[in-house]
């Protein structure tokens, strides 16, 4: 869904990861971890509480094998997709992790079936 507001932004990561599942792992692991030590436990539930950019939780985010070591990081909520301005937010938190080798915002491709 694209909203009237602009262009749907990703994130564009490179790492040493063999699956979508371990990109996905490298990227959640180090925001659970920081939750954990705060509130002291984690529920699956807590997914949608973890913000790790205002206005951009945890749980909205998924992530697309491209290409070997490369995948795209993007909102999975079509109600709330990334902007250019959250999108650099959860870039600069990656980033921080330091669980991929490269971090890139772009804009989002259209991937039509039709």
């Amino acid at each position: 869904m694209k909203t009237t507001t602009g262009r749907e932004y990703c994130l564009i990561v490179e790492g040493a990861y063999l699956s979508e599942s371990e990109a996905e792992h490298a990227l959640r692991d180090p925001f659970i971890e920081d939750w954990v030590e705060q509130t002291g436990h984690f529920r699956i539930h807590n997914m949608g509480d973890i913000e790790i950019t205002p206005g951009v939780a945890l749980g909205m985010l998924g992530v697309l094998m491209l290409d070997d070591r490369l995948f795209e990081i993007a909102s999975v909520d079509p109600e709330h997709p990334l902007t250019e301005h959250k999108a650099k937010g959860v870039a600069e938190a990656v980033r921080r992790q330091d669980m991929f080798d490269e971090v890139k915002v772009e804009p989002r491709e259209e991937w039509d079936d039709a």
